[in-house]
Parts: structure tokens; sequence; C-alpha cells
């Protein structure tokens, strides 16, 4: 009986030997992978490389001016000659905006939009104790950012017009186109104005709505 039992324990102390010996294979090959991917990891082996990098760079920045054409006015970062960001930026001054067409099969005639400033022009004649008051109105073809433009502006609109004004004398308020001479010379003065602020002027006439000369 004891030769019996000690046949029969030799098998199962095999078969524990080889799964023990297993095991620890198994744990040794998880221990070196594991060591071997926090090591890759740790250098950097998965990050993206320098090329990738710049190649994303170079089409987030493309994608940063196709963006800017289709919306002007947006600010987008300026490029090198080798087509990287450069970090500086620029803002894109707004395209002009287009004369409003009044009605659709009739191309040549324009929507006109009229703009009336609050406050009178008050001005000294020159060389003289007459004073000139005018109250004045723009009118436009284009888009209502015209005349949001000239309410932006209204104060060095207002300067600038009343310097042209104080430029004119008793004889030159005798001449018969006195009037519409000195109106395109304020027309021509605010749309300089406009164009150095907003790049665009826009004001096709200026009205007197009131003179008066006292």
């Amino acid at each position: 009986m004891a030769e019996e039992e000690t046949a029969e324990e030799q098998p199962k102390k095999k078969s524990g030997s080889i799964l023990m010996i297993i095991l620890i294979v198994v744990g040794v090959l998880f221990t070196l992978i594991a060591t071997i991917m926090i090591t890759l990891f740790a250098s950097g082996f998965f990050d993206e490389k320098p090329e990738e990098i710049v190649e994303e760079t170079i089409e987030q920045a493309e994608a940063e001016i196709d963006a800017a054409e289709q919306n002007p006015g947006d600010t987008v970062e300026i490029l090198d000659e080798q087509g990287l960001p450069t970090g500086e930026f620029e803002k894109k001054a707004p395209p002009p905006p287009e004369k409003v067409v009044k009605d659709a099969s009739q191309q040549t005639r324009f929507e006109h939009r009229y703009y009336e400033l609050a406050k009178p022009f008050v001005s000294n004649v020159a060389n003289s104790r007459k004073v000139m008051s005018a109250t004045v109105a723009i009118m436009t073809q284009y888009d209502e950012q015209v005349i949001v433009n000239v309410e932006k502006h209204e104060f060095a609109l207002r300067s600038a017009s009343l310097d042209v004004m104080r430029q004119h004398t008793e004889e030159d308020l005798k001449k018969p186109e006195f009037r519409v001479e000195l109106a395109e010379k304020i027309r021509i003065t605010m749309n300089a104005l406009l164009e150095r602020y907003e790049d665009f002027g826009g004001i096709d006439e200026v009205y007197f709505t009131e003179f008066v000369v006292q």
C-alpha cells in the first residue's frame, strides 16, 4: 500500500512543478513586456515626430488663412518664407460694402439711404463777424454700414467739416454755386476720414437741409 501511494504522489509533484515553471515564465515575460512599454513611453517613442508637428502646424495655419479669406476682418497669423507661423498676427481689412440694388429687374437703380447729423455745423466766416450755420445730411447707395461708420466717427467728421467751412470768406458766399461747392468739399473730406479709419468712404452726396448766414 505504501508503494502505491508513493507512485501516485510522484506524477502529482511533476505536474505541480511544470505548472509552477509555466507561471514563472509567464510572469517574467509580462514583467519584461511591461518594462519595455514603460521605457518606450518615457523616451517619447510614441510622441509625434517633429516633422509631423510641423506639417500639422502648417495645415492649421493654411486652414486659418482660408477661413480668414472667407470671413474678412478676422485676425490671422503671419507666416514666414517657409510657410511656418511667426507668432505675429494681423487684422485683414474688411472689403468695401456693395451697392444695394433697389429692384432686381432694374440693375442700374440702387437704394438710396439718407442720414442727417443731429446738430447743425456752426462756423465763423473768414475775416468776418458773420456766422454760417448748416444742417448736414449724407446720402449713400451702399449698405447700412456706411451710416454706422458716420455715426461712429461723427466727432471727427464734424471737426474736419468745420475746418473746411471756416476757410471761406464773404466773397465766397456771394457765388451762385457756393453751397454746391461747399457740399462737395465736405463730402470729399468726410470720405477721406472714413477711408482712413474704416478703409472705405461710401458717401455719395452731401446735402444742406438748412443753411443760414447771420
